[in-house]
């Protein structure tokens, strides 16, 4: 459960590039401290493979689309399965050559709304969502 009350983008894609790049930051200081500039140019290799593995998780729907977000999809197991398609002002995915559908919104189509699947809810967690959905907890108050 979360503390606050903002969608913060907390994602697998976010988290696993942070703590790569964390190694990666830490790599370059030791490099720095001992003055070898080998490791110091290892430690920016591992800030670049964070980077990478960052926008492949993104594009493999563990990242989020940009801008906010309805409060159901913010769990961090919640996996975007729009992503193939890309998202709309996402520069991760037009760098993918996702989301150029300038074509169709010229004509005026619309694209659909994300879809959002969580991986490993608990059976609990789905029975609240369920009454929450159904207004089924709300008789007795």
């Amino acid at each position: 459960m979360s503390v606050h009350l903002y969608d913060e983008g907390h994602t697998v894609a976010g988290w696993t590039g942070f703590g790569i790049a964390t190694v990666g930051a830490g790599v370059v200081g030791l490099g720095v401290c001992t003055g070898s500039v080998g490791v110091v140019a290892g430690g920016l290799g591992v800030v670049v493979v964070s980077l990478l593995v960052t926008w492949a998780l993104h594009l493999t729907g563990w990242g989020k689309p940009p801008g906010r977000r309805p409060r159901e999809q913010w769990p961090l197991r919640a996996r975007d399965v729009s992503a193939r398609g890309g998202h709309e002002g996402c520069l991760g995915c037009r760098l993918a050559g996702r989301g150029r559908r300038e074509r169709g919104r010229e004509r005026g189509e619309r694209q659909g709304p994300a879809v959002i699947v969580v991986v490993g809810e608990g059976k609990a967690a789905a029975r609240e969502r369920e009454r929450e959905r159904t207004g089924a907890g709300d008789a007795g108050s």
